[in-house]
């Protein structure tokens, strides 16, 4: 039986020990699972499960610790496919402050070159849905999180509702809005 990329992906960061790396409400590799696995329920398409499964390869602006450095790229793309690689290095190139408040616009500063772009409309949902999932994720699981972050976690997913899907907007609500 043939490995899918899926199975690859985990085999990846395993070997590259993200099994044994903490992570709010477990190991990076458990949280990476939840988001895969969120991004499933919302009925997200294959190659943007497998950008949440992998999305912090290559560390983030909230988590610096990268599992690659990007000069292998071909690596995780040989696993995953170039597309799911693509939206995990953009994810993973953004500056949260440049870009969070512009990219309905969209505007988006790669934190790795400093360049400032429009990047495609599908690629800025994908962006969104992933940047929902993964927050959701650690609101659901460490209150203390939840309370100190939430509102202003509320604030950014509602400034990026329109580029949501209903699920990951339903779920958003549940989770951080409090009456």
């Amino acid at each position: 039986m043939q490995a899918t990329p899926t199975d690859e992906a985990r085999a990846l960061l395993r070997r590259l020990g993200a099994d044994r790396i903490p992570h709010p409400g477990g190991t990076l590799l458990t949280h990476l699972e939840r988001v895969r696995i969120q991004l499933a329920l919302w009925d997200a398409r294959p190659a943007l499960r497998l950008a949440g499964l992998c999305h912090a390869f290559y560390g983030t602006d909230g988590f610096p610790t990268a599992l690659l450095p990007l000069d292998r790229r071909t690596e995780l793309a040989s696993a995953i496919g170039p597309d799911a690689e693509a939206i995990v290095h953009f994810y993973a190139s953004c500056d949260r402050e440049a870009t969070y408040p512009h990219l309905l616009e969209p505007l988006f500063r790669d934190r790795f070159t400093g360049r400032t772009y429009a990047p495609d409309r599908a690629l800025c949902r994908d962006f969104a849905e992933l940047t929902a999932a993964n927050e959701l994720d650690l609101a659901r699981r460490d209150p203390a999180f939840r309370q100190q972050w939430g509102p202003e976690l509320l604030a950014l997913l509602s400034r990026f509702r329109p580029l949501l899907s209903q699920l990951a907007w339903r779920d958003t609500l549940a989770i951080l809005h409090t009456p």
